[in-house]
Order: structure tokens, then C-alpha cells, then sequence
């Protein structure tokens, strides 16, 4: 009988991938985020360890918004207060903040745990083609 390897999270073995949003679908981009924070792509996974790569995500405000959600898409938040409730449409937050769309996506797609929150943090989203991580030297990881 096999047994189940269980990886410890000093074994796990880390690496940095590039991915380019220009035109590319948000949904489509956003889960293959989410699995590579995860480490759902490695044969290894195990679903209690930070056992993910880092993703670096460049031209984030050229990503593809399909249909008609760039208008009709709105993102709520709540500032505590009553009557607080805030609103933005996604071409307004496109402008405003351009890496909030990705990141909003991804967040969205992780546990909502300790270990979640700790897997985001693996994330780096930026509006344009210059990031801060060419020392990491990122692999590039293609969208299909």
C-alpha cells in the first residue's frame, strides 16, 4: 500500500513566475493565480501548508474586462459606519487603482484563513511592465 507524503513547509521548494495581463480574460487569469499561490500545480500539494510559488503580475490595467462588466461590474466595501456602504464601478477602479481588479479577483479565489491571507502575500500586482523583482529572475507563465 502507498503512503501519503505530507510536505513540511521547510521542504517546500518555491519559485517566481511572471505572467503578463494584457489582454487576458480577468477569470481566466485570476484562477491560474490562485493555483500557483496555492501549489495546487505541484504533484505534492498539501492543502495545510503555504506550499505555493510567488507570482509577480505585470500590466495589470490592460487586463480583459469581457461583456459588458467594465460598466455594469460594481465592488462594494463597507467603512463601518452606518450608511457607510460604498460603491465602484470596475472602469472607475480600473483608473483609480489598477492593480485592485486582479487583486480583488485572486482574493476572492483564496481560503479565507490564516493560511489564505498568507498565500496573498506571495502576490505582487503591478499596472505597468516595471516590477521590482528581476533579481528573483521570474519565469514567464503563459495564460491560455
Amino acid at each position: 500500500m502507498r503512503q501519503t507524503t505530507i510536505i513540511k513547509k521547510e521542504l517546500v521548494d518555491k519559485k517566481w513566475y511572471i505572467i503578463d495581463a494584457k489582454n487576458v480574460p480577468l477569470g481566466r487569469l485570476s484562477t491560474l493565480v490562485a493555483s500557483t499561490l496555492r501549489g495546487k500545480t505541484k504533484p505534492s500539494f498539501t492543502p495545510n501548508v503555504d506550499m505555493g510559488d510567488n507570482v509577480v503580475v505585470i500590466n495589470a490595467k490592460d487586463v480583459l474586462l469581457t461583456a459588458k462588466k467594465d460598466e455594469n461590474k460594481i465592488y462594494y466595501h463597507h467603512t463601518g459606519y452606518p450608511g457607510g456602504l460604498k460603491q465602484i464601478k470596475a472602469k472607475d477602479l480600473r483608473v483609480k487603482h489598477p492593480e485592485a481588479l486582479v487583486e480583488k479577483a485572486v482574493k476572492g479565489m483564496l481560503p479565507r484563513t490564516a493560511l489564505g491571507r498568507k498565500q496573498f502575500k506571495n502576490l505582487f500586482v503591478y499596472a505597468t511592465e516595471e516590477h521590482k523583482q528581476q533579481a528573483q529572475q521570474p519565469m514567464k507563465l503563459e495564460v491560455k
